[in-house]
């Protein structure tokens, strides 16, 4: 069996990525994190607002991932499929942080313009924001975070989700008019 270089690769569509990289080949495998890596680290660094938590949140998506690329149905989801486990490692993440900020983990120094007044309050809005996503209920809050931070369009959502347009237009409807209101202190 003649080894593949990566360079044969980039152009190959996700479908036969999926399926070489189920087959155990780390050259397929690594195309697919070059792909959809650069998304999955802005999805996770808007949801978790730390770039440490993320990295380590997209990494160990991609550990899940290889170890169960078999069970992957349809190869050219695998987009999708990064994302919800993506989503559900960020998700867990966010519900076992402790109530207490750590100082370790901020990413810099707050700019001189923006003072630690700021900063509190920035922080404490998305904790805010944090906990009104926990209280939806679950279609509520993935529809929210596919379209608000991963941005994708109503049908990707639609076809993410498995379920029609029209739900997911009164879900995001419904989950809008929650956090708003959950929100009301922060306008």
């Amino acid at each position: 069996m003649t080894r593949t270089s990566l360079h044969d690769l980039l152009d190959a569509g996700d479908d036969t990525l999926a399926g070489r990289a189920a087959d155990g080949d780390t050259v397929a495998f690594e195309v697919l994190v070059r792909r959809h890596g650069p998304l999955m680290r802005a999805y996770a660094a808007r949801m978790l607002g730390s770039t440490y938590e993320s990295d380590d949140v997209v990494q160990e998506t991609f550990v899940t991932a290889w170890r169960r690329l078999g069970e992957l149905q349809e190869g050219a989801a695998v987009k999708s499929w990064l994302m919800r486990i993506l989503s559900r490692r960020c998700i867990d993440r966010i519900r076992a942080r402790h109530e207490h900020d750590d100082v370790t983990e901020l990413d810099a120094p707050a700019p001189a313009a923006a003072g630690p007044e700021h900063v509190t309050e920035v922080r404490t809005a998305n904790e805010a924001l944090g906990r009104a996503l926990d209280a939806l209920p679950e279609l509520q809050r993935r529809c929210w975070v596919l379209r608000e931070v991963g941005q994708y369009s109503y049908d990707e959502i639609a076809q993410e989700l498995d379920i029609p347009v029209s739900t997911v237009r009164g879900q995001l409807a419904r989950g809008r008019r929650r956090l708003l209101e959950a929100m009301e202190d922060w306008r």
